[in-house]
């Protein structure tokens, strides 16, 4: 996609965004943070091998051994989303300035408004060494400007789930984004107060609102929504997407595509146009007093209260604050029940984040290093799981010992893994996504009005790019 197309997708997000802002961020040598939200996500580690564990030694051998990092000078920029690792990527940095002490890297990282602000980056020729998007459409979105990482020792040690999920769909190939983790999507909840309530965890929706109701008939609260925060309509949403495309008899791929080209409505796909809004509706009326007022902090200090008994649009990138505000919470996780089929409330996994390397970056070769270091290294590969506590996306026979991630696993492995369908979608659309969401929230716009507004955000901001 051209440099013109990127100026057309920020139409319609751009005025809204650069007037709310981005939370606070901040950059420096190795030290950033921001409030605002998480992730968007992460990425998808199948299975590991003592082989595929083999392959990455070697692969390291070659990598590190043969590399002289302390020949490397100069500044490398890294301006990412994903604000909730930043402390383990500072430590990461941090070590690395031991190995390559002639580089400075000036990390800077933030949630809110972040594609926009990535897009305004790049249009004024400001474009980082080291940048983020989500897989799926945003690699070809930003496959321009990305460095292809076939070639460097990097992509051997990928897990081959990750490197596919960072190939060019226009291309048919080439390997264009390194993932900072493996992940799972799914709702959180508290298994001590469902145990109170008697209750199972809810598979379909009207379990769900019936679950929501005895809880609160208990005196717990049912839900924290995070609804200021707009990834977690996404994030919430996927169950829905991938169930209403079932029901039509199509790939979740392509009913996204029918929305992008305005060949279809929400109001064809009852599970979205109905259980969505219900699930909405649901999750307001026995949810915080003001949704909208709710973000990421304030659904961990709900949920680690232990009163509420379930979080939307989290997963394992939250365990370790929960942990640190109530060591004593027992942590459940499921999928979202979106209709009447228990097997439809699957866990979502899958590689939903991409780090990309600045392709002319004037500090090209100190960036490789650093990112080749971070994915071979004996301490880079450790990272993954004694630092930052996530899936690895790395060849390894090393797993997170996350509770979160732990379930998600046994999910997957005994009922399949849900589509990630916000791949198919661009996080500027997502996040006008979320906008519209809230607006729904507010009253300021009906159903009718809300899934119009949906459509043409669809059509007008990926529209341009599907093919």
């Amino acid at each position: 996609m051209k440099k013109k197309v990127l100026a057309t997708m920020m139409t319609g997000v751009l005025a809204a965004s650069m007037l709310a802002g981005c939370g606070s961020s901040s950059s420096s040598s190795g030290a950033s943070t921001a409030a605002g939200d998480a992730p968007a996500a992460a990425t998808e580690a199948a299975a590991s091998t003592t082989e595929a564990a083999a392959d990455t030694s070697s692969t390291e051998a070659a990598a590190s051994s043969d590399t002289d990092y302390s020949a490397d000078s100069g500044e490398i920029y890294m301006f990412i989303s994903s604000p909730e690792y930043a402390d383990a990527i500072n430590t990461l940095i941090d070590e690395y300035s031991n190995v390559a002490p002639n580089v400075t890297i000036n990390y800077e990282t933030t949630q809110n408004d972040y594609p926009t602000m990535l897009k305004a980056k790049i249009n004024s020729g400001d474009v980082p060494d080291i940048f983020s998007s989500t897989s799926g459409m945003e690699i070809d979105t930003y496959r321009e400007y990305s460095y292809d990482l076939s070639d460097e020792p990097i992509a051997a040690a990928m897990d081959d789930g990750v490197k596919s999920a960072m190939a060019s769909a226009e291309e048919g190939g080439g390997v264009y984004g390194l993932a900072i983790k493996g992940n799972y999507f799914g709702m959180v909840y508290n298994k001590d107060i469902l145990a109170d309530c008697g209750l199972e965890v809810p598979q379909t929706l009207d379990d769900f609102k019936s679950a929501c109701e005895t809880i609160e008939s208990k005196g717990y609260q049912a839900v924290s929504t995070g609804f200021m925060e707009w990834w977690v309509f996404k994030q919430s949403s996927m169950n829905f997407l991938n169930a209403a495309a079932k029901a039509n008899g199509e790939t979740p791929a392509d009913m996204v595509k029918k929305f992008q080209k305005g060949e279809a409505k929400i109001s064809d796909y009852p599970i979205l146009y109905d259980n969505w809004f219900d699930f909405v509706d649901t999750c307001v009326k026995y949810g915080d007093d003001k949704p909208l007022e709710t973000d990421l902090a304030g659904e961990e200090q709900a949920f680690a209260s232990g009163n509420v008994a379930f979080i939307l649009g989290q997963g394992p990138w939250v365990e370790t604050d929960l942990l640190s505000i109530n060591p004593d919470l027992n942590i459940g996780f499921a999928g979202y029940p979106c209709d009447d089929k228990a097997e439809d409330a699957l866990m979502v996994s899958g590689s939903d984040q991409a780090l990309h390397v600045n392709k002319d970056s004037e500090n090209l070769q100190a960036v490789l290093h650093f990112v080749n270091w971070w994915y071979t290294s004996d301490y880079g590969q450790s990272w993954f799981t004694d630092v930052a506590n996530v899936v690895p996306p790395i060849k390894t026979d090393k797993e997170s010992t996350s509770t979160i991630v732990q379930q998600g696993r046994e999910a997957v492995e005994a009922n399949g893994s849900g589509e990630l369908s916000e791949c198919y979608s661009s996080d500027s659309f997502n996040q006008a996504f979320g906008e519209d969401m809230q607006a729904y929230i507010t009253g300021t716009t009906d159903k009718d009005a809300t899934c119009a507004a949906i459509e043409k955000d669809w059509q007008d901001i990926d529209g341009a790019s599907v093919q």
